[in-house]
């Protein structure tokens, strides 16, 4: 398990930002110098086609000199997978993707192929995918997703586009309140609360926070608290 490589992106683009823009360098350290073409999983698109996702991931990386091709080109994705230099997961309706890689008997092929040490990114749905559920998503259940289970790539929960409180006028619960309510039905198992414009890297078994943004953790029976870039995360990995 400390072969793998991740980078966990809350969210793929900041307001007035280009597409992909803040992450961009982070990318391109992650992946490295040598072009990368990588395999991008754009099955959480639902309003636009997996060619439109494919070409706006593209137009972003490769001005860091890397690309993506999409698996829906493949005739067979699990070889598609197997075969991968690196796997990108873009964000969307979290309940869709996991539905078609469940469909498509993607997840252990994923899951194994990133153990091997195949760098993965994702960002939003992308990111919710490498925790052992999707049961911490935001997105609306718009399809039966099969199983809840997902990639366990980490063994904490990720909420991405984490909110300290609710948009003005918004009288429902806060982030913080539904992920206690996972937490009440769920036990022992950590929440980090990613907020936008940060992300998590594992690498060489070390689990860091990238960004100016602190991260929220939470965990049944005790007070939700901030970790900042540089705190120690190393908790999240533990057994």
């Amino acid at each position: 398990m400390t072969t793998m490589r991740l980078l966990l992106l809350s969210n793929s683009t900041m307001p007035g930002e280009a597409y992909l823009d803040y992450p961009k360098n982070e990318i391109q350290k992650f992946l490295g110098s040598r072009k990368v073409k990588a395999l991008f999983i754009p099955f959480a698109a639902v309003t636009f086609s997996f060619d439109e996702y494919e070409q706006k991931v593209n137009e972003s990386l490769r001005e860091i000199g890397h690309e993506v091709i999409g698996i829906h080109r493949f005739k067979d994705p699990v070889k598609a997978v197997e075969e991968a230099e690196a796997i990108v997961v873009g964000g969307g309706n979290t309940w869709q993707l996991v539905r078609m890689l469940h469909n498509q008997d993607l997840m252990s092929a994923i899951r194994k192929k990133v153990q091997q040490g195949t760098p993965y990114i994702g960002w939003s749905a992308g990111s919710n995918i490498a925790c052992p559920t999707l049961r911490t998503t935001n997105d609306m259940p718009i399809i039966d997703p099969r199983s809840f289970n997902t990639l366990n790539l980490v063994r904490f929960q990720i909420n991405p586009h984490y909110l300290d409180a609710n948009p003005e006028g918004h009288g429902g619960e806060t982030r913080e309140q539904r992920i206690s309510e996972f937490l009440e039905v769920n036990g022992k198992t950590y929440v980090v609360g990613l907020r936008e414009g940060t992300m998590l890297q594992l690498e060489n078994g070390k689990l860091k926070l990238i960004g100016n943004r602190s991260a929220r953790i939470f965990l049944k029976g005790s007070l939700p608290y901030e970790l900042n870039a540089g705190d120690d995360f190393s908790f999240l990995l533990r057994e």
